[in-house]
């Protein structure tokens, strides 16, 4: 998509108000960090997503200054949660400040610590199933770990989206042999031949895939009584103690 077209698309579907062009323009203010803010459109489907799925506890791993974490926080209904956690303080303190203006810091728990030890922590404390949606934007080498913490911690029915998973264009280029191009490529895989999700991946923003975590595994259907499949089981936000 060239660069006009790219342009209209974003004047004729992008809903946008002053908190997120003002935190989206204090982000890009870091030129060196600008490959690590989220395109607003794939943020905006992001939203719709949650909504679509009527999401009450939401898990984000990797929160950067929170552009996403604020579209997702502002779907949630009353009582929901949203989980986000990261390993800086620098940019989460940018995060926070926007999310207090927003009015939905309260429904935030931030956690500043390595992704795999606060996936361990929510599935001592909460188990499985226990999120409606898991969005993955943390580091790249250890995105096939995150991705099935992911799916153990969402319930079935629930969605976990994974970000960059077409990483600029490095997964085709056979010289890109470095930990984070290897880590995606393998999550690609991964994802591919897992049959507890249906999947599909987007071409939009630097590669977007899409999971749904199954309500049975494939090939196996849940007897009833009646015949009928039962649907996934309604689940009360959760509230993580940090």
């Amino acid at each position: 998509m060239d660069a006009d077209l790219a342009d209209y698309v974003r004047r004729v579907s992008l809903r946008e108000d002053d908190i997120l062009r003002e935190l989206r323009a204090e982000t890009a203010r870091f030129p060196a960090l600008h490959t690590m803010l989220i395109m607003p459109e794939e943020a905006q489907l992001l939203s719709l997503l949650a909504t679509a799925i009527g999401a009450r506890s939401v898990l984000e791993l990797g929160t950067f200054t929170g552009y996403t974490t604020l579209r997702l926080a502002r779907t949630l209904p009353v009582g929901g949660r949203l989980v986000t956690c990261d390993i800086s303080e620098k940019w989460t303190t940018i995060a926070s400040r926007y999310w207090r203006r927003a009015g939905v810091e309260d429904r935030i728990d931030l956690r500043i610590g390595p992704a795999l030890g606060t996936t361990a922590d929510l599935l001592d404390a909460a188990g499985p199933d226990s999120f409606d949606f898991v969005f993955i934007d943390a580091d790249k080498e250890n995105s096939v770990e995150y991705y099935d913490r992911a799916v153990e911690l969402v319930r079935p029915g629930g969605l976990v989206v994974l970000d960059n998973t077409l990483f600029f264009g490095r997964v085709v280029d056979p010289a890109a042999q470095d930990a984070a191009t290897l880590g995606i490529r393998a999550v690609n895989s991964r994802v591919r031949a897992d049959e507890r999700v249906d999947i599909s991946m987007l071409s939009i923003a630097d590669g977007v895939t899409i999971a749904r975590k199954r309500d049975h595994p494939a090939g196996r259907r849940p007897h009833t009584s009646h015949g009928q499949e039962r649907s996934a089981p309604c689940r009360t936000p959760i509230t993580p103690g940090h």
